[in-house]
């Protein structure tokens, strides 16, 4: 194992320690506890957004805490869940007096412990609203028990827009449920990664052996086989999403192009490419593509495509600008 840390079990401490020492500006902890990483200002009135997940995957999800976007997030141990105890930590820090939105991907543990912290939000009369993130189509035919992956990114940009201009703790939710219902991604790997407390990979691919469909955490894909070119992988991801999708010629998509960790973004482009070209065949228009790591896996190589349908709501959403540690759009 090749990493630049001190010891493995201080390897999420350490890193949300060197995140606030950067930005002391931007983001802050609740209840002396690094891992409940809340957004320095609050907005009064405003709809409190709140994520969280397992470390491993930045910018997801911390990276989405600040001006335009998420509030607060629970920061759990690699590709491990926060604690509800966390959860409303968080919570009661960032909660403005306008309701708080959970959003965050479709797993079990998570789905548990943020259920768990909105039952102790009721407690305390305030208002909650959870929503999952489920874009991963190739996980499972059941649209409900899908995996969340890089597509959560527009379901944060919808509610994080629509919080901003002071939308109600229905209409921030509706605007997310909007975004999370237009969108799909497909992904693949080309090499696994290793969790630092563990030190060996999380599964093995030949090295002229890639997997495609695989999920962020290693979970199996559809299939493994030799490497594809880019224009083959773009053709394969955009037919198996539009097989869940339609889109009808002269329909508007947003196009997200993540790398998972180890990606060149030289690669990422040449990706981005492939995928215009293939939605340009079929008569669909892009609105606005983002190219870049929105997701990640560690240090795993390969990429994610996201398409999501839009309309002049979610071009309004997606257009708001926006400012974190990790992100930028002005």
């Amino acid at each position: 194992m090749k990493k630049i840390i001190n010891k493995p079990e201080n390897y999420v401490d350490e890193m949300l320690q060197g995140i606030y020492a950067a930005h002391p500006d931007m983001v802050k902890c609740a209840a002396d506890d690094l891992r409940c990483y809340c957004n320095a200002v609050k907005k009064d009135g405003k709809v409190a957004i709140i994520t969280g997940g397992g470390t491993g995957h930045l910018p997801l999800f911390l990276g989405y805490v600040g001006e335009g976007l998420i509030d607060g997030c629970g920061v759990g141990g690699v590709f491990q869940s926060p604690s509800a105890e966390q959860i409303y930590n968080i919570s009661k820090e960032v909660e403005a007096g306008a309701g708080i939105l959970y959003l965050y991907g479709n797993y079990t543990g998570d789905i548990m412990n943020f259920d768990m912290a909105a039952e102790m939000l009721e407690m305390d009369d305030i208002a909650s609203i959870s929503l999952v993130g489920a874009d991963d189509v190739l996980s499972n035919d059941n649209p409900e028990a899908r995996r969340g992956v890089a597509g959560i990114y527009f379901m944060y940009k919808a509610a994080g827009a629509k919080a901003d201009q002071m939308g109600t703790l229905e209409e921030v939710a509706a605007a997310a449920k909007k975004a999370g219902d237009n969108v799909r991604t497909v992904g693949f790997a080309l090499t696994p990664c290793i969790v630092p407390e563990v030190g060996h990979s999380n599964f093995n691919l030949s090295e002229d052996e890639m997997a495609f469909g695989m999920g962020i955490h290693g979970e199996p894909g559809v299939w493994n086989g030799p490497i594809k070119t880019a224009d083959e992988l773009a053709a394969e991801s955009v037919d198996e999403i539009l097989k869940d999708m339609s889109l009808n010629e002269g329909d508007e998509v947003a196009v997200l192009i993540n790398g998972l960790g180890a990606t060149s973004i030289e690669e990422l482009y040449i990706l981005n490419n492939s995928v215009r070209k293939q939605l340009e065949a079929k008569g669909v228009n892009i609105y606005r593509s983002w190219t870049g790591e929105f997701a990640t896996s560690m240090e795993m190589m390969g990429a994610s495509i996201s398409i999501c349908k839009v309309d002049e709501e979610l071009k309004g959403y997606f257009d708001y600008p926006v400012h974190t540690p990790f992100i930028c759009q002005k």
